[in-house]
């Protein structure tokens, strides 16, 4: 089914609003890569966070025939509507993605495919709201701040390896799929972005006894990422503790593979001490 060329209703008189983080992409080679991207298909469960004024949401619909959209500013509900007529079922949901249920949207049926273009304002805390619903996701294509990406991609002993780098690859396959330039989007922001692909792991790389263990050690070790392991989880493992778990205590954070961090929240486990940590998988904080 082909998409119509006309430009969505209200593009020209809908100003995009800072307080949501609003940039909306306009250019058709993004658009027409990033579609490439996710091969929408009949039958599919496709939903889109942060349609805006429709770009991805208009060939997504058209491809699919169904469409769930999760919208928080009301007064692009009515222009999504008209922009996306007779193109397929568009099911507008008007909430907050960073508190919408996904499982419950799920209900019965097949997994979640879930897109969208992320307000940079909220894309981490969004990312930890997903994976807490990763085993009703089939997988996610996002259009993300570069620098986000990078960290959600990057190994052990790169500059940007963190917090998010480690829980997102434990629970996801990350793949970065291309750039975009600040001319793609209405208004330019300052930073370049990318598309990526994220898939929710089956099966996980490393056993844990505990997600909230290692939760609590990947939030301690990098919260004061230049301190060593022993003086990073000191009240949470001891250096000889840490020894044992086969680590170097005198390591640095940003050096520690996935493996390791297993390790260490095996132990952290193995002293029922996580019982009193406050940290989750979820938690809404950056690195």
């Amino acid at each position: 089914m082909s998409v119509p060329a006309a430009r969505p209703a209200g593009e020209h008189s809908h100003r995009p609003r800072k307080r949501f983080g609003q940039h909306f992409l306009r250019d058709p080679n993004v658009l027409d890569r990033t579609i490439a991207a996710i091969r929408p298909q009949p039958g599919q469960r496709l939903v889109e966070i942060g349609p805006g004024l429709g770009a991805l949401t208009r060939p997504l619909l058209a491809a699919a025939g169904e469409l769930d959209v999760v919208e928080l500013d009301r007064d692009l509900l009515e222009p999504l509507r008209t922009s996306c007529a007779g193109l397929g079922v568009l099911r507008i949901h008007h909430a907050d993605a960073l508190t919408f249920d996904f499982a419950a949207l799920r209900g019965n049926g097949p997994r979640l495919r879930v897109a969208g273009n992320l307000p940079y304002n909220i894309s981490t805390p969004l990312l930890f709201h997903l994976l807490a619903q990763a085993p009703h996701l089939h997988d996610l294509h996002f259009m993300l701040q570069k620098d986000v990406v990078d960290r959600m991609a990057a190994g052990p002993g790169e500059d940007a390896y963190g917090r998010l780098s480690v829980m997102l690859q434990y629970r996801c396959r990350v793949e970065p799929l291309f750039d975009v330039g600040p001319e793609a989007f209405r208004p330019p922001p300052k930073v370049w972005s990318t598309v990526v692909r994220l898939v929710p792991r089956e099966t996980f790389p490393v056993a844990v006894r505990d997600e909230r263990g290692l939760a609590e050690v990947v939030r301690r070790a990098f919260s004061q990422r230049r301190k060593t392991l022993r003086n990073a989880l000191r009240g949470l493992l001891t250096a000889d503790q840490i020894e044992a778990a086969g680590v170097d205590p005198g390591a640095r954070p940003e050096t520690l593979d996935l493996a390791a961090f297993a390790a260490l929240s095996d132990a952290v486990g193995a002293t029922g001490d996580i019982d009193s940590a406050s940290s989750h998988i979820t938690d809404h904080i950056a690195d």
